[in-house]
């Protein structure tokens, strides 16, 4: 998918890279990327995300990048990836990385994010629906968020949804353009 997505000699932020895993995989699976940028707000899991990316040519050191900030530590890129994040946080998240991303990206630049959504106010699967559940009952701020509601989110920040791919585990691949 993300070869598809992702232009060639694309600089690319990932948003929310956690362990460094899917940095790791996707940076080593897309050689024709010139670089890979993960991040994390969590300062703990710079560590983390530098021993799983150790030796992938073209990852960059990983950067402390609280989404929420006014000012992210980076000056441009072409593209940003986010897996799994605008749910397991506060809907303030969800609205301040679509602000980020229309202030970064250029015309044309590509925001991927990935995870469960409700369509048109429904869960897409049962499974969605018990997981939606267990992410209030720990904090009543999380939770899955409705693609609608997104959509419109990063259109106002000048974001224009381009596509929407089913994908494994009743997730979806959301890809938005910047205008």
């Amino acid at each position: 998918m993300l070869r598809r997505v992702f232009p060639e000699d694309s600089r690319v932020l990932e948003i929310a890279a956690g362990s460094g895993q899917h940095a790791a995989f996707f940076a080593a699976h897309l050689p024709s990327l010139r670089s890979w940028q993960p991040s994390d707000a969590d300062p703990d899991a710079l560590a983390s995300i530098a021993a799983w990316t150790e030796g992938v040519k073209s990852v960059l050191p990983p950067l402390l990048l609280d989404v929420t900030a006014d000012d992210w530590p980076i000056a441009s890129v072409d593209a940003i990836v986010c897996i799994n994040l605008i749910h397991i946080a506060p809907v303030a998240a969800c609205e301040a990385l679509m602000r980020g991303a229309g202030r970064l990206l250029p015309v044309g630049g590509v925001l991927y994010l990935y995870g469960p959504y409700r369509v048109a106010g429904e869960h897409t699967a049962p499974s969605n629906a018990a997981f939606d559940r267990s992410l209030q009952e720990r904090d009543p701020a999380w939770g899955v968020r409705d693609l609608d509601e997104v959509t419109r989110t990063a259109e106002a920040a000048g974001l224009r949804r381009a596509e929407v791919i089913p994908m494994p585990g009743n997730n979806l691949s959301v890809v938005f353009h910047r205008e």
